[in-house]
């Protein structure tokens, strides 16, 4: 059952696999948009964002038999390597399923973390191919459905309130809503007063579209530079949470994620990804919301974006 006990229970099982990150306030983005800013550095955990969180809760859940099977995961990139990661670190064979087109860093680091990488075409088939493997009996680590992938996500919520006990909101992004959903349901749990925020950008906003429909809306395809937040369809089980915990899901353009992402590069002194600058793209819209005693937390997800990434898009 997913809820803060479980969420506690994942922060005990994962405490020595995974980085404690740093959580700081930042004056250049507080002066910026006159409320108190403090920045969770996700990006610094192993393998450069949040996911190892979830890879290894779910794969500490398994059973002996299980773990002998070995390992399937999808991934555009990030959720590939933290799987890689775990997998490599308990002696799990992974075999992941990575679209053509992900950037050459995010193939590498996968490889390099020791995953076998299976190329499809898009994403779409990437997810189609999940059942040929789960027929050889893999398990399937999934990056955002999976009930033990979620509350070790939300293990960011709970360091969240124990480093800023006073923090009346939060701003993290939305790929598929797993992190976003663990993270709120901690934080909200412990602080049912504090408001949690969702953001995605244009073309690849499956939350946003999902919760306009009132159900999981299939993306015809990620047209987004935040290709980490490219599911290509949120499911029932991260769209109810999305429902229950978030206050809204902020979509913005690709050109004020990397805006902010060149601002936060010149300013906090950190390469993010979009899919990390996008929080404080989305606080920019969202200011009207907030006031002076304001203690706003942006979770910097991930900061895997290359040098070669970065010039593209500017």
């Amino acid at each position: 059952m997913l809820d803060l006990e479980s969420i506690k229970e994942a922060a005990v099982r994962v405490k020595p696999y995974v980085k404690r990150t740093p959580l700081e306030r930042s004056e250049s983005l507080s002066r910026r948009l006159g409320v108190n800013v403090f920045v969770k550095y996700e990006l610094f955990q192993r393998t450069g964002s949040f996911k190892p969180r979830g890879a290894f809760n779910k794969m500490l859940s398994l059973s002996e038999g299980e773990r002998k099977r070995g390992v399937i995961a999808v991934s555009g990139g990030n959720h590939a390597q933290a799987v890689a990661y775990a997998a490599t670190t308990l002696g799990i064979d992974a075999v992941v399923l990575m679209p053509e087109n992900t950037p050459k860093n995010y193939l590498d680091a996968a490889r390099g973390y020791g995953a076998n990488v299976d190329l499809q075409p898009n994403i779409a088939a990437a997810f189609d191919k999940i059942a040929e493997y789960e027929a050889q009996g893999r398990v399937l680590v999934h990056p955002f459905d999976d009930e033990l992938v979620i509350a070790g996500q939300g293990t960011v919520g709970l360091e969240i309130v124990e480093d800023v006990p006073d923090v009346t909101d939060v701003i993290a992004s939305i790929g598929g809503g797993g992190m976003a959903a663990g993270v709120a349901m901690a934080v909200k749990s412990l602080k049912p007063e504090v408001k949690a925020w969702g953001v995605e950008t244009i073309g690849a906003d499956a939350m946003s579209q999902a919760i306009a429909a009132g159900e999981p809306v299939m993306l015809p395809g990620i047209t987004s530079v935040a290709k980490t937040l490219g599911a290509p369809a949120v499911t029932d089980l991260t769209l109810q949470l999305a429902q229950q915990y978030l206050e809204s899901v902020t979509v913005v353009p690709d050109p004020e994620a990397i805006a902010a992402q060149v601002y936060i590069l010149e300013r906090l002194k950190v390469l993010t990804e979009p899919a990390s600058s996008c929080t404080f793209a989305a606080a920019e819209r969202l200011r009207a919301n907030f006031g002076p005693d304001t203690n706003l937390v942006l979770v910097f997800c991930g900061g895997n974006s290359s040098v070669v990434d970065i010039c593209a898009y500017i």
